[in-house]
């Protein structure tokens, strides 16, 4: 299945944003997103609580990536002015396209899951943010990924030894055969090859966690839809990047995309299956924390946030 296509089987999830206090009181085509280009992440915000039906959830500051509107990434074929349109008719910067970058981590039972694993030592603040969150990565019992591009596996490894050492790595079978057939992934797969465990998308892979088929912009990239009783939610990886042009654009070409056309697929189905729902989503690199809605507003699909301002 995708995601629950009735309204009425999807309540509402319980937002609450933490204060830094509170956060404290506990222990030929484009290369895919460079590190390089990161910067620091908002030291106030590094991590925000909610919570999916009684799972506790939390939101993981990771960095930020602006992307140049050089027709090489969005709207590839367009003018730099084209896309530009919709992000200034929002209000935000047209260049750079700012994407942002944060893992994901929930609790259930036993379970400690964290959604993707940033870019890594030196490039991204997922390890500061997990100690603000009071996580120590020892405890962290499953790493979810839902590809393999280095703003999500990059934090995998942590001076050549698994930087979660006590967690599984999860992720579709043509995901993990696509890494290890990467020349560049030979460090990576070097060292996470004993913690691997693959699967086939569409089942269940963790208690309430389901991984959902959305290869296009990687040869397995899947979505996780989180579930609580009748609560849900919807991690998307990089089925969409950039909360107006992802979100409006959905057929835009995407150079980031292995195979365009599934790409584009992928995002329309979801998309509207998302506006018949009502499902609420987690977006990896929409505004921190990514958490919200698509609605459809003056007849066009509208990601609208449901983070809470910080007390």
């Amino acid at each position: 299945m995708r995601i629950l296509m009735a309204t009425a089987a999807v309540t509402a999830l319980t937002l609450a944003a933490c204060s830094p206090a509170a956060n404290d009181q506990k222990s030929g085509e484009p290369a895919p997103p460079n590190p390089t280009q990161t910067v620091a992440a908002p030291a106030e915000k590094p991590v925000y609580r909610f919570k999916i039906g009684a799972l506790d959830a939390i939101a993981l500051f990771d960095g930020q990536n602006p992307v140049p509107n050089d027709n090489k990434v969005f709207g590839v074929g367009l003018t730099p002015q084209a896309v530009a349109a919709p992000l200034t008719a929002a209000g935000q910067p047209a260049d750079p396209i700012m994407l942002e970058i944060h893992p994901l981590l929930v609790r259930n039972g036993d379970r400690t899951m964290l959604f993707d694993a940033g870019l890594g030592a030196g490039k991204g603040q997922l390890m500061q943010s997990l100690q603000t969150a009071g996580v120590d990565p020892a405890n962290i019992t499953d790493v979810m990924i839902s590809h393999g591009h280095p703003d999500h596996v990059g934090g995998l490894v942590a001076d050549g030894a698994p930087a979660f050492p006590n967690a599984a790595i999860r992720m579709s079978e043509a995901e993990w055969a696509s890494i290890r057939a990467n020349p560049e992934m030979a460090d990576l797969v070097r060292v996470i090859t004993p913690k691997v465990q693959a699967f086939r998308p569409d089942e269940e892979v963790a208690p309430g966690v389901e991984a959902q088929d959305t290869a296009g912009h990687t040869p397995g990239h899947v979505a996780y839809l989180i579930t609580d009783g009748q609560n849900q939610l919807l991690y998307t990886g990089d089925l969409m990047h950039h909360w107006v042009l992802s979100v409006e654009h959905p057929d835009w070409t995407v150079g980031y995309d292995d195979d365009a056309t599934a790409g584009k697929k992928a995002r329309l189905d979801e998309i509207t299956a998302l506006r018949a729902s009502g499902a609420h989503i987690y977006a990896y690199h929409f505004p921190f924390p990514g958490l919200g809605k698509i609605q459809t507003r003056e007849g066009r699909a509208t990601f609208i946030s449901e983070a809470q301002p910080a007390a």
